[in-house]
């Protein structure tokens, strides 16, 4: 009787099993549906009152604390959308793959509650926003299209900034120099640079243009350069010089939220890649490119950014960069006269003013310097004597000297 008592039992719980998950399954669509028509409602409701909030000059604070319940109201409903009826789906195994997606980034946001609250604060509204987006898009409705995009790229924009501000708090504890340990909010920053370039510039580009502004004109000249890196598979030289261009349109995006002192610290992390791969690369050819790119980016730091540099560690730094500064502008006057010469002298001059910088530095940068120092003799920079001076005994080698085999490279 024990043993009979069991099985029916067990046999029940199978067949009742069997009869939730069904009802499960057939109740998943009236839960999408309400859901559904609930963020319709908070959404249109909170676009209504967003554009009174941006177009009423007066009551100003009244409309911003009912866009701001608004919002609130439209964003509780996404995350109930998520949890009710995605989560659900997943459960029962009856989710698209761009519900299977949606939910492990939803967990991946909820993941940096408990360590990273302010970064969670602003990427779970991203997330919900950006999840909406996709089913906006998807009604085809134009005017609905439209008005929705004027708050999105607004709010986007604002979310952006929160999240690379609050990175840029965490290295503020750090100088100017770049701080290694701390390379993971680097690639962050690089990271969340690219997303916003590649998904929210290109929108308020668009947006600019529907309205007759030429406030990013100048930005899409350099987002059109940035965009060719998009096309084939990109090597490390590539990634540095995407990234540098990244750096060159945050500063003018985000001069706020990715203040100087932090921009600094990120170009001495792609110095520090770019100067690695000099001295790492064996074959001449990709050296060479690699070389030219680690040029562009020194000029790129010293234009962008040191140019506009108001507040200096030490006034010996200050001076030094004005010696700098002075003997770059004269080398710039060639331009229109001898562009070879140009080139030739700006090369020596980044290679001389860098060469003091790495002599600071606690990594072993031996193999680019003596790569420095042959660039500079092929200049005639640089003169290069008979002889081997070793570095750690300092004697002459004289039979070396009288043949023509040992050779050093002097200043």
């Amino acid at each position: 009787m024990e043993e009979t008592s069991l099985k029916i039992t067990g046999a029940n719980k199978s067949f009742f099993n069997k009869i939730t998950n069904t009802i499960s399954k057939m109740l998943i669509p009236t839960k999408v549906s309400i859901n559904g028509m609930l963020i319709t409602v908070k959404r249109n409701s909170m676009i209504k009152a967003f554009e009174h909030y941006t177009s009423e000059e007066e009551d100003k604070e009244i409309y911003e604390k009912r866009y701001d319940e608004a919002y609130e109201a439209y964003l509780e409903s996404l995350d109930k959308y998520v949890m009710d009826s995605i989560y659900k789906k997943v459960k029962n195994n009856t989710a698209t793959d761009f519900e299977k997606n949606a939910l492990s980034k939803y967990y991946g946001v909820i993941s940096l509650k408990e360590n990273e609250y302010v970064e969670y604060k602003y990427r779970k509204q991203k997330f919900l926003i950006e999840l909406d987006n996709e089913n906006v898009k998807n009604t085809n409705k134009e005017k609905v299209i439209e008005k929705y995009n004027k708050f999105y790229i607004q709010k986007m924009d604002w979310l952006f900034k929160g999240i690379l501000k609050n990175y840029s708090i965490k290295l503020a504890d750090t100088s100017t120099r770049y701080d290694s340990t701390k390379e993971w909010i680097y690639l962050k920053i690089f990271s969340t640079l690219k997303e916003y370039i590649e998904n929210i510039l290109s929108l308020k580009i668009e947006q600019d243009k529907k309205l007759e502004n030429r406030r990013l004109e100048e930005i899409e000249k350099e987002y059109e350069v940035y965009e060719a890196f998009e096309v084939g598979k990109l090597d490390q030289r590539d990634n540095i010089e995407k990234n540098m261009l990244l750096l060159g349109i945050s500063r003018k995006l985000f001069t706020h939220s990715l203040p100087l002192t932090v921009a600094e610290q990120c170009y001495m992390k792609l110095l520090k890649d770019a100067r690695c791969l000099v001295q790492d690369t064996k074959i001449a050819s990709r050296r060479e490119k690699a070389f030219n790119m680690l040029m562009s980016l020194m000029e790129d730091y010293d234009i962008k950014l040191l140019s506009t540099k108001v507040y200096w560690d030490s006034m010996q730094q200050r001076e030094e960069f004005k010696k700098f500064w002075n003997e770059y502008n004269e080398i710039c006057k060639l331009k229109e006269v001898d562009f070879i010469e140009y080139v030739k002298q700006k090369e020596i001059l980044f290679i001389k003013d860098d060469m003091k910088k790495i002599a600071k530095e606690k990594y072993d940068y031996s193999k680019l310097i003596k790569y420095y120092k042959r660039k500079l003799v092929d200049y005639g920079a640089m003169r290069e004597i008979q002889g081997f001076v070793s570095c750690g005994q300092y004697k002459k080698n004289k039979k070396n000297r009288q043949s023509s085999g040992g050779r050093s490279i002097s200043a």
